[in-house]
C-alpha cells in the first residue's frame, strides 16, 4: 500500500508575522520558513504505519514555488520513500490544493492519503474534507490515534468535550491532530540519503487541474490592541461589574 503525505512549506511558528505596510498581505521577506508542524505529524504517522509492515512505500507531496523542494527533502531526511512536487508560483488555495491532491492520487492509487488537519498561515482547515468529498473517500479528520486492520482504518478524533471513533473502509483521507505523535529529527545519515531520493517535478496542466485563486485578499491588519484591564477591591465588586458588564453587551 502506497501512503500520500501532503507538505506545506509555510513560516516557521515560532516567528512573529506582521502585515505588510499597505495591508495587502503578511511580510515573508527573511522570515524563516520550515514544514507546517501538522504536515511533520503526518509523515510521522506514514512512517510508522509503513515501519509496522502495513505500508510499502511513503510519497510526499508539496506545492509552490522551488523552495518547496527544501521541504520535501526534510520529509525525505525523515524517511519517506520519495517526492513529488508540483511547481507553480501562483497562490494555491484549499480547493485547488485538493485538486492537485485528488489527481496525483488518481495516478498512484494510495490506500491513505495523510496531511495536517490544518496550516498554520492561513489556518484553512478545508482541504483534507475537501479531498476526501472529491475522491467520494471516507474521512478521519482531527486524528489522534489511526490503527490499520483488516482493509479499513480506525480513527479516534478529537471532537468538542473528548474522541470519537470511526472506522473507514480503505482507501481513505485522514487529518491530523497535535496529539497523535510527536514527530522523529531527521538523522545525518538519513539527511545525507535524502539527497540522493528522487523528487518529481509536475505543474498544475501536468495534472490538468486549473488552480487559478476563487477567493481575493481584501486586507490583512493586526488584531486590534487588548485594553488594559481593571483593579477591583473585591470579589463583590468583581461581580457586580461582570453583571455590570453583561448588561451592556
Amino acid at each position: 500500500m502506497i501512503i500520500l503525505v501532503a507538505v506545506k512549506r509555510a513560516v516557521d511558528y515560532k516567528v512573529r508575522v506582521r502585515p505588510k505596510a499597505d495591508g495587502s498581505d503578511v511580510e515573508l521577506a527573511n522570515l524563516k520558513m520550515a514544514m507546517n508542524p501538522f504536515d511533520e505529524i503526518a509523515v510521522e504517522e506514514a512512517l510508522r504505519i509503513r515501519e509496522a509492515g502495513q505500508a510499502s512505500e511513503v510519497v510526499v507531496v508539496s506545492m509552490g514555488a522551488m523552495a518547496c523542494q527544501e521541504t520535501i527533502r526534510t520529509a525525505l531526511a525523515m524517511g519517506a520513500d520519495r517526492g513529488i512536487h508540483v511547481a507553480t508560483d501562483g497562490e494555491l488555495q484549499p480547493l485547488a490544493v485538493a485538486g492537485l491532491l485528488g489527481a496525483i492520487a488518481g495516478r498512484l492509487r494510495p490506500g491513505l492519503v495523510i496531511l495536517g488537519k490544518q496550516a498554520i498561515d492561513d489556518d484553512s482547515n478545508q482541504t483534507g474534507q475537501m479531498l476526501a468529498g472529491m475522491l467520494g473517500w471516507g474521512q478521519g479528520t482531527f486524528a489522534c490515534e489511526v490503527r490499520l486492520g483488516g482493509g479499513a482504518v480506525t480513527v479516534r478524533r478529537e471532537i468538542d468535550g473528548g474522541t470519537q471513533t470511526v472506522r473507514l473502509k480503505l482507501p481513505a483521507v485522514i487529518t491530523t491532530d497535535l496529539r497523535l505523535n510527536e514527530p522523529r529529527y531527521a538523522k545525518l545519515p538519513e539527511i545525507m540519503k535524502a539527497r540522493k531520493k528522487p523528487i518529481e517535478v509536475l505543474t498544475p496542466a501536468d495534472l490538468g487541474v486549473d488552480a487559478a485563486p476563487r477567493l481575493r485578499l481584501l486586507k490583512v491588519g493586526e488584531p486590534a490592541a487588548r485594553g488594559k484591564g481593571v483593579m477591583v477591591a473585591d470579589a463583590a465588586e468583581l461581580v457586580a461589574r461582570l453583571r455590570d458588564e453583561a448588561r451592556v453587551i
